[in-house]
């Protein structure tokens, strides 16, 4: 079956300022607007974040571990399909760019390859796919907030 990738990476260009783009990724009510249906952040490092999502059923809590206004932001969270005690977590880090055009947004979530090689694949499947829907609401929001 191959070996699980450790990372997931994406990279897109968004046409609004970097300070628009971090508002969106850093504050209740942007993320509640792209990134599930309701969303709570304690934006400091050792925060917490709390996202749900209510046509999935699915919520999540995240620690913020980076806050470097406004270029870059990470928080950790739990793999999701993973069962018990000591569920390994993923770091998810949005870097953020000053273009031309507006803004280059990059997301990295690496870590999936600390878990079980199943759960790892399910996992890493699952928020490719995540993240490349999420991002794409992402542009929708701040194009349509314009």
């Amino acid at each position: 079956m191959g070996v699980v990738p450790d990372r997931i990476e994406r990279e897109t260009v968004l046409r609004h300022p970097v300070e628009r783009v971090w508002a969106a990724l850093t504050t209740a009510e942007g993320l509640s607007q792209w990134f599930g249906s309701v969303a709570e952040i304690d934006l400091r490092p050792g925060g917490r974040a709390y996202f749900r999502w209510d046509d999935l059923d699915e919520e999540s809590v995240a620690t913020i571990m980076i806050v470097d206004p406004p270029h870059r932001f990470a928080f950790r969270w739990p793999i999701e399909g993973w069962s018990g005690d000591n569920t390994p977590l993923t770091l998810v880090t949005f870097t953020l760019e000053p273009v031309a055009e507006g803004t280059r947004l990059r997301l990295v979530e690496s870590g999936f390859a600390q878990a079980a090689d199943h759960v790892a694949r399910s996992a890493h499947q699952s928020n490719s796919r995540g993240w490349a829907a999420e991002l794409g609401d992402l542009e929708t929001y701040l194009d349509a907030a314009a």
